[in-house]
């Protein structure tokens, strides 16, 4: 299969090379361009034992091998971000080979180069792909593919090593085994079974990223979206449910995308919804497939688990997770269409219709990659990032916010205020936007209008947000001319977090 891999490779790789000529954006900034933990293969070792982000945001996660692949990249290219871009396309170039390579074990060449092609080009791929932080996510599909491939070739240690990248590269990396397991499962009862000692030393590694994650990554209530806040299990269902169905609608029609998710983007339901009970049907209908397709389909079937399992740990179903829905997370989901795709031109190459199968997947694919690239310039910068996302969803809350403080940046007072009264018109449950808003109003003076959006920030304030919140805190103490007052809020904020001693200190020279 030496020609449709390459094949795969080069148009999976080609198709991002425009985003050699983007910057860092957004996450990037604080992931990559002003962590000195990835500007040196060093620094990076040295840090596996620091959280992803900044200790002093307390926002956690532990991701030590996607921070020393952005350090390989930083010493190799000077710190330019048009390397890194490069090398999230080649890291997307090699784990769409990996998936062709797993699939060709139930599809023939062409059809699993077919299934290699969608994936490559699909949409949804582009957050993932040409914005940097979106390394995570590639680096974990390479060491999961990857790993199932070497189980399958009984190169034990490699396939260990395979999965300790994708558990150290992102949380969801933790399904290696499992991936592995399923993989076993869908091979003829005829095939060797794996040696314990495998099973033994992937539980091991498991158990030890585990303890490594909750030893340095764990956040605690900090990871929980905004919208979950206060939520009960039906509250948190109500709303992750319909981004199970605006998740499916995603990968099997990308039309519509967007870098935001959050409240209104998908309603935050307060109850029972027809789309949640749709994306209830649509979360029982993907196990159905893994199970049912097993025999007839295998490829798809594994595309199903995969799925599942991969989206599994942000879906909301059984936690509250950092996010809504995210399209950097829905990668390796992507599978699922690609393989669907695989086994219908498998299907009709069965029956000697070849030239209309080529037909149907040359459409497919040039409509697929014709979305891809009008996309990808929404990545190419924070105001190209800020504009798309304002033009395409106005609802969104989160572009309103960041619109209303690059205005403030920019010392357009009224604009700035006008977008901060849009965001919390949209969504009035996040306590970091009410502390940013409120950080604004005591900038330019305005006492009265801070006081009430403190005492909110006061009554909801949780986790990441707590910093902002007493920042705010303790600016409107200060401008009321409580010293005292200002004091004990720096004083509880020297104890939570010790890297803003410098912040609190310059106020009260």
């Amino acid at each position: 299969m030496r020609r449709e891999l390459l094949l795969v490779f080069v148009a999976a790789v080609a198709l991002y090379l425009p985003t050699t000529r983007y910057g860092f954006v957004q996450d990037d900034r604080a992931i990559i361009a002003s962590n000195p933990g990835a500007h040196s293969i060093g620094a990076a070792l040295a840090a596996f034992n620091d959280p992803y982000w900044p200790r002093e945001s307390n926002a956690g996660l532990y991701r030590p091998v996607t921070i020393l692949s952005y350090a390989v990249d930083w010493t190799v290219a000077g710190g330019r971000a048009g390397w890194l871009h490069f090398m999230n396309a080649v890291w997307h170039g090699l784990a769409t080979v990996l998936l062709v390579a797993v699939l060709a074990r139930w599809l023939p060449a062409l059809a699993a180069a077919a299934a290699g092609l969608l994936f490559a080009w699909h949409p949804v791929h582009v957050e993932a792909v040409a914005n940097l932080v979106g390394r995570a996510e590639l680096l974990v599909a390479v060491g999961i593919l990857g790993a199932v491939l070497a189980a399958r070739r009984r190169w034990w240690i490699v396939a260990v090593g395979c999965a300790a990248l994708a558990m150290f590269s992102k949380e969801h990396g933790v399904i290696a085994g499992v991936v592995i397991l399923l993989d076993k499962w869908l091979q003829p009862a005829d095939d060797p079974p794996y040696p314990a000692g495998f099973w033994i030393a992937l539980g091991i590694v498991t158990l030890g990223y585990l303890a490594a994650w909750f030893a340095i990554g764990w956040a605690g209530e900090n990871d929980a979206a905004a919208v979950f806040y206060g939520r009960s299990t039906l509250g948190r269902l109500a709303v992750a449910l319909p981004a199970v169905l605006r998740a499916c609608v995603v990968l099997f029609w990308p039309v519509s995308l967007s870098s935001d998710y959050g409240p209104r983007v998908i309603p935050a339901y307060g109850g029972l919804s027809f789309a949640a009970v749709v994306g209830l049907l649509v979360a029982v209908t993907v196990p159905v497939i893994l199970i049912r397709c097993r025999r007839r389909a295998p490829a798809v079937s594994f595309a199903a688990g995969v799925a599942a399992l991969s989206c599994l740990p942000t879906a909301n179903l059984f936690f509250a997770s950092g996010v809504v829905l995210a399209e950097r997370n829905l990668y390796l989901a992507a599978a699922l269409p690609a393989a669907i795709v695989g086994a219908g031109f498998a299907w009709l190459e069965l029956r000697q219709r070849l030239r209309p199968a080529i037909a149907a997947l040359a459409l497919l694919a040039l409509g697929c990659g014709a979305r891809s690239l009008i996309r990808m310039p929404a990545w190419s910068d924070n105001r190209a990032q800020v504009l798309t996302l304002l033009v395409e969803h106005p609802e969104s809350y989160r572009g309103h916010a960041s619109a209303a403080a690059v205005l403030a940046g920019r010392g357009d007072t009224a604009g700035a205020r006008h977008q901060y009264h849009l965001a919390d018109s949209l969504f009035a449950g996040d306590p970091y936007l009410d502390a940013s808003h409120a950080i604004f109003l005591l900038g330019i003076g305005d006492t009265a209008a801070a006081a009430p959006l403190v005492a909110r920030i006061r009554r909801r304030s949780v986790g990441v947000a707590d910093r902002t919140g007493l920042r705010a805190r303790f600016l409107l103490q200060l401008q009321r001319g409580d010293r005292s007052g200002a004091m004990a809020v720096r004083d509880t904020a020297r104890l939570r977090f010790p890297g803003d001693e410098t912040w609190y200190h310059n106020y009260l020279q």
